[in-house]
C-alpha cells in the first residue's frame, strides 16, 4: 500500500499525538469553566468544588508511574485508544450524577478520580511513541509539538465550552467534549502502530532513517528497567526534580492567573479573559520552537549543550521574567512580561521527555511517568501555595518563590549527562 505520506509517517503520529494532548486538556478543563453552573445546580461550597478539582489531579499524579509500565507493556497503540475511550465515559458520567443522590461531592469526586486515572497514561504513552518511533536527533520537535497541544488546548477549550454552555447547557458541552475525545482516539488507533515496522504506511527508507536514529542497541538496557534502577539514577532524579520545579511554575498559570489579574492587578473581565490567554499562547508557540533550537543544538554541538543547555537556559530565563513580572507597574505590560516566562518555561519543555526517552529505552513510558508525576506534585504545591503565600507576604513574594524554583530547576540541569543510558547495573 502505497502511503499518502511517505517518508512523514512517524510525524503523522507526532501531530495526532499534539491533537490527543489539546483533547485531553479538552476534557480536564471543561469541569472548571462549567463549574458556576454546576455549583449553583448541585449547591456546592468552594471547598467542596476544591475537593473535586484535587480528586482530578490526585489520581493522574498518582496513576503516571503505573501508566507508563503500562504503556511499556503493552504498547501506545491500544493504551492511548483505551484511554481516550475511558475519558469520554468519565466525561459523560458527570453529567448523569441526579440532584438527590445521598453525596453528591463524593460522586463528583470518583467521576473526576477516574477522568485523571485515564488521562494519566496520555504522555508517558506518548513518549513510548517518541523512543519507538522519532530518531534522537528529531526527538526535541517532536516532544515540543506534543506538549504545544498543552498551550493551544488551553486557549481553545474556555472560549468553545463557553459557546456550547451558552446555547445548550453545561451537559451539552461534557457530551461534545467526550464525543471529540472518543473521534480522536479512534482516529488514533487507526493511525497508529507500536512498531515502525508494522505500519503498512511506513517506507524501507524511513524505516532505515528511523533504525539509525535510535539510540545504540548495545547501550539500551534490555526489556523492562526494575524501579531500583530507575530511582537509583543521579540524572533521573535530578530531571525528575526540575521538572517538579516546572510544573510548580506552570500550574500558576492554570490556577491562579486569572484571578491575579482581575482581583489583584485590577482588570476588568473583558481585558482579564484576554490577557489570560496570554502565557497559553506563548506556550503553544515555544513548546515547538524549543524543540526545533534543541535539535538543532544536539546535531551541532551534542546532547549536553542541545538537550541540557537548553533547559537551563530556558528554565532560567523563565526564572527571570517570572520573578520580576509582579514588579511592573502597570497591569498589562505585566501580564506580557509574565506571559514571557510561561514561554521561556515551555522552550525547556520538549528537553525532559527527549532526555527520558533517550537514556531509558525499553522504559521510556515508565520513566517518563515517574518523572511526570514530579511534575504533578509540583502542581498540587502550588495550588495551595500560592495563594497562602500571597496572602501573608504578598503575590510578589508568591511569584518570586516561584523564580527561585526556576533557577534551582535549571541549575540541576549541569550535573544531568544526557548520554548515560539507564541499565539494570547501574
Amino acid at each position: 500500500m502505497i502511503s499518502p505520506f511517505e517518508g512523514r509517517v512517524r510525524w503523522l503520529l507526532i501531530v495526532w499525538l499534539f491533537v490527543l494532548s489539546s483533547v485531553g486538556f479538552l476534557d480536564r478543563v471543561n469541569f472548571s469553566i462549567a463549574s458556576g453552573y454546576i455549583v449553583r445546580e448541585y449547591h456546592l461550597t468552594n471547598i467542596q468544588l476544591g475537593y473535586i478539582f484535587s480528586a482530578f489531579v490526585f489520581g493522574y499524579a498518582l496513576c503516571q508511574a503505573p501508566g507508563g509500565r503500562v504503556s511499556d507493556r503493552y504498547g501506545a497503540r491500544w493504551v492511548i485508544t483505551i484511554a481516550t475511550l475511558w475519558w469520554a465515559v468519565s466525561t459523560s458520567l458527570a453529567t448523569a450524577i441526579p440532584r438527590d443522590i445521598g453525596n453528591v461531592v463524593a460522586a463528583f469526586i470518583a467521576v473526576r478520580f477516574m477522568l485523571g486515572v485515564g488521562e494519566s497514561v496520555i504522555y508517558p504513552a506518548s513518549n513510548r511513541v517518541v523512543a519507538k518511533w522519532i530518531p534522537t536527533q528529531e526527538r526535541g520537535r517532536a516532544n515540543g509539538l506534543i506538549f504545544a497541544g498543552v498551550g493551544a488546548g488551553a486557549a481553545v477549550t474556555p472560549p468553545l465550552i463557553t459557546y456550547i454552555m451558552l446555547r445548550g447547557g453545561w451537559r451539552l458541552s461534557f457530551w461534545v467534549s467526550a464525543l471529540i475525545g472518543v473521534v480522536a482516539g479512534l482516529v488514533w488507533w487507526w493511525l497508529a502502530r507500536d512498531n515502525p515496522e508494522d505500519h503498512p504506511w511506513v517506507s524501507e527508507g524511513e524505516k532505515e532513517l528511523i533504525r539509525a536514529g535510535l539510540p545504540d542497541s548495545q547501550a539500551q538496557a534490555k526489556g523492562k528497567l526494575p524501579w531500583r534502577t530507575i530511582l537509583g539514577s543521579k540524572d533521573f532524579l535530578l530531571v525528575t526534580f526540575s521538572y517538579f520545579c516546572y510544573g510548580y511554575v506552570a500550574y500558576i498559570f492554570f490556577t491562579w492567573f486569572y484571578r491575579y489579574l482581575s482581583t489583584v492587578r485590577g482588570l476588568n473581565l473583558r481585558e482579564s479573559s484576554y490577557f489570560t490567554t496570554l502565557p497559553f499562547i506563548a506556550m503553544a508557540i515555544c513548546s515547538p520552537l524549543g524543540g526545533v533550537i534543541s535539535d538543532r543544538i544536539t546535531r551541532l554541538y551534542g546532547k549536553r549543550w542541545g538537550r541540557c543547555g537548553v533547559a537551563v537556559v530556558g528554565i532560567g530565563l523563565s526564572a527571570v521574567f517570572v520573578a520580576s513580572g509582579a514588579y511592573v507597574a502597570s497591569p498589562r505590560l505585566a501580564s506580557i512580561v509574565l506571559a514571557g516566562g510561561a514561554g521561556a518555561l515551555y522552550i525547556s519543555q520538549s528537553t525532559f521527555w527527549s532526555v527520558t526517552a533517550d537514556i531509558a529505552g525499553e522504559s521510556a513510558g515508565a520513566v517518563s511517568g515517574v518523572m511526570n508525576m514530579g511534575a504533578q506534585i509540583g502542581s498540587t504545591v502550588t495550588a495551595t501555595l500560592t495563594p497562602m503565600i500571597a496572602s501573608r507576604f504578598g503575590w510578589e513574594a508568591s511569584f518570586g518563590v516561584a523564580g527561585f524554583l526556576c533557577a534551582t530547576g535549571a541549575l540541576a540541569w549541569l550535573w544531568v549527562d544526557p548520554n548515560r543510558k539507564l541499565t539494570p547495573t547501574q
